[in-house]
């Protein structure tokens, strides 16, 4: 494969920016008219966004489930494949993070803001409006983890994978920038740095940066609410518009620091509140009872994974996934580009085994244990009669997390604990994203200048601010749903270029290796020749 790399003193500066001028151009443009038009429409705003997210879910629903399910399977194929033994950066690569350390950071960055929001009340919600069940049953109660747990389970870290370890592979193993672009070099070849490229890049930030307001839009509703239930804070609008920009400026200077010295510190201490609050839950929670759902939790997703990850309401004539199962596809998929490239930038060195069954497993059963630690004891307090969670559900579910807490000793602390631990998830991700949006706009380049990522730090918190005025949930969810469709479509064409991009190397691999057995036997031959012709010299 052809090795073109894009250097950034090959780049002409645009403005003083330094920047591929029609992908930062396009998208800054585009996200501005999206943010007027919000703004100059905000009182009809949460009609067109509940109008786009039943069009496109109702008849593009059951195309996210198909494609969801087929990069799973394709994740998981190349995992058991010969092509499994493939290095990221080639035979010689070491990986540059101990393993402990880059599982931490897979959590960190795949789950976030989005787990503390829903880990209570999605499974609540399902609990007592389930899709094929009685409410408020024990049945009722198990389908609801189910279905959580494949909402947050293989299928999005499948996601992750298929797009991390595409960027990782074209990026270390063939010298190509680390942007989506580059993916598609096996099929497109030269062309990705011309207008095929760009769209593919524009697409990439669009999706990721509408992914990243929903969750910096849940995020801050759920600080809100925390403020509010712990201090009696007023959590409407105008204090969810002051958090955004409070923890944005945070964001910002983590930005300006740089990753050693912002993300890095910052994703460190995030998974040390993280575990210190799960921790404090189990052993101050009901402990067994934590541990047995987990294990029954997990062995029932399995078991009805087939079924539950391919169905589509068809004979229901409901419309219960349009929220849920669809809202999540599109979700991860407008998320991976940001996470994948995170991965893809922690990944060097591993084999393509190794990156995929750690991508998939290890972050899905931490995952699972964590909402079955929150979820299940949240089911049990319903099942026993405590209607406080419920309400808190059904009132305003970014409260949920803190009603959960009044049960528990010392529920101020660990109320104040999780707001800490939204603040700083949202902050990470902000910061996080900000630096790749600026890779993806700036041609691969992972060291822009301040004012870029300033930028992009900026307008990210922009984009979730309109979209809570124009609409709240509904509109973060519509963004989500609206940008993960066509990248859907870049996903599969993904999967194409990534296969035959290990297949050429499998392939010149195995000619070497078939030259220098060839070249052996030769020798080996030679040899036996010039002994035998000195044996019989001699015995002459």
């Amino acid at each position: 494969m052809a090795k073109k790399i894009v250097r950034s003193d090959e780049r002409k500066s645009i403005m003083g920016l330094d920047v591929n001028g029609p992908v930062f151009f396009t998208s800054s443009i585009f996200i501005i008219i999206s943010i007027t038009l919000t703004l100059i429409y905000e009182e009809r705003a949460e009609k067109y966004f509940d109008a786009i997210q039943d069009f496109v879910a109702n008849n593009a629903g059951w195309f996210f489930v198909l494609c969801v399910n087929i990069f799973l399977v394709f994740v998981v194929y190349l995992a058991f494949s010969k092509y499994g033994n493939l290095r990221i950066g080639g035979k010689g690569a070491k990986p540059e993070f101990k393993t402990l350390s880059w599982f931490a950071m897979l959590f960190s960055a795949g789950m976030g803001i989005g787990l503390l929001f829903w880990s209570i009340a999605e499974p609540v919600t399902h609990f007592m409006n389930p899709p094929l069940a009685e409410s408020g049953s024990p049945e009722a109660a198990q389908q609801a983890m189910n279905f959580t747990f494949l909402h947050w389970g293989l299928h999005a870290w499948g996601i992750y994978a298929l797009v991390g370890l595409s960027l990782a592979y074209f990026t270390y193993s063939h010298g190509l920038p680390l942007t989506i672009r580059s993916v598609f070099y096996p099929i497109l070849g030269d062309k990705i740095y011309g207008k095929r490229g760009d769209i593919i890049d524009i697409f990439a930030v669009l999706a990721t940066l509408f992914g990243l307001a929903t969750s910096l839009g849940l995020g801050v509703q759920q600080i809100a609410a925390g403020l509010n239930h712990v201090f009696g804070v007023d959590s409407g609008l105008v204090t969810q518009v002051i958090l955004i920009g409070g923890i944005t400026a945070i964001a910002t200077t983590s930005v300006v620091l740089g990753v050693d010295k912002g993300v890095k510190f910052l994703s460190e201490w995030n998974m040390r509140v993280a575990v210190v609050l799960l921790l404090l839950v189990v052993i101050l929670g009901p402990t067994i009872f934590i541990f047995q759902s987990f294990v029954q939790n997990t062995g029932s997703y399995l078991y009805s994974f087939l079924e539950i990850s391919s169905w589509t309401e068809s004979y229901t004539g409901r419309n219960w996934q349009n929220s849920w199962t669809v809202f999540y596809w599109g979700w991860w998929i407008a998320w991976s580009p940001f996470v994948g490239m995170f991965i893809a930038r922690i990944s060097k060195g591993r084999t393509i085994r190794e990156f995929i069954l750690g991508v998939l497993l290890v972050p899905s059963l931490i995952t699972f244990f964590w909402i079955s630690a929150f979820g299940s004891s949240s089911i049990q307090q319903a099942l026993l009669g405590d209607e406080n969670i419920v309400n808190a559900v059904n009132d305003n579910v970014a409260t949920a997390l803190f009603v959960f807490m009044e049960d528990f000793p010392f529920s101020v602390a660990l109320n104040v604990i999780g707001v800490i631990l939204i603040a700083g998830f949202f902050v990470t991700s902000s910061d996080s994203g900000s630096l790749v949006v600026d890779s993806l706009t700036s041609g691969g380049k992972i060291d822009a200048p301040v004012g870029q990522r300033i930028f992009w730090a900026v307008a990210e918190g922009a984009v979730a601010a309109v979209l809570l005025i124009g609409g709240g949930l509904q509109a973060l969810q519509t963004a989500s749903i609206v940008t993960g469709l066509p990248f859907a479509f870049i996903l599969l064409f993904m999967c194409y270029s990534l296969y035959n991009g290990v297949k050429e190397e499998y392939q010149k691999i195995e000619e070497k290796r078939t030259q220098k057995e060839k070249e052996s036997y030769e020798e080996v031959i030679s040899d036996i020749i010039k002994k035998r012709a000195t044996k019989h010299k001699d015995n002459q």
